[in-house]
């Protein structure tokens, strides 16, 4: 999935066993450079190891999963680069619900790329004919992640799944309507 600086790649079983364990051997399993402050926060092993059994479970699932984000080249760099991650936690559910989660690595954030991911996520959800709403669960003081979803339509939607977490979301209607406002239609 390209969006305008990125390229959101799925994720692989294989990857996800070494992509929190080893910067290196990511980078080779990849063919791109990877940020050198990898992985981002909330990529530890236990989400690794869900996504990996998710994939052995549906292969055909992938781009209904984890996705490795690439700043593509340009802006002074002649060379991609991994910077994080963003994707879904699974494909649609029976409602036409469908969740994403998004994490950039600490020296790439502030710039504009979590929020590129997430449109980038959103537009391709709502290109399925199934899906009716896009949610995602953040922590209320994490600021820069409501600025994510504020910035791409997501409004509060209640509490998460989890103690502590609030839910966001975006429906299609709304995401036609914001589309329509911003192309001035």
């Amino acid at each position: 999935m390209l969006t305008e600086r990125l390229e959101l790649r799925p994720f692989t079983a294989e990857l996800c066993a070494i992509a929190a364990g080893d910067r290196v051997a990511f980078a080779r399993a990849t063919g791109v450079e990877v940020a050198a402050d990898w992985p981002p926060e909330h990529l530890d092993a236990d989400a690794l190891q869900w996504c990996a059994g998710k994939l052995r479970e549906q292969p055909v699932a992938a781009e209904w999963l984890l996705h490795y984000v690439v700043l593509r080249p340009g802006e002074g760099r002649a060379a991609p680069l991994v910077i994080g991650t963003a994707g879904y936690k699974g494909p649609p559910d029976a409602t036409g619900t469908v969740e994403i989660g998004y994490s950039v690595v600490p020296a790439h954030q502030r710039r504009g790329y979590a929020s590129e991911a997430v449109r980038g996520l959103i537009a391709r959800a709502f290109a399925e004919a199934t899906v009716r709403r896009v949610v995602a669960e953040t922590y209320p003081e994490l600021a820069p992640s409501l600025g994510v979803m504020a910035k791409n339509g997501l409004v509060y939607a209640g509490p998460g799944g989890e103690p502590r977490v609030v839910r966001y979301e975006v429906t299609r209607a709304r995401w036609e309507e914001r589309g329509a406002e911003e192309t001035g239609r």
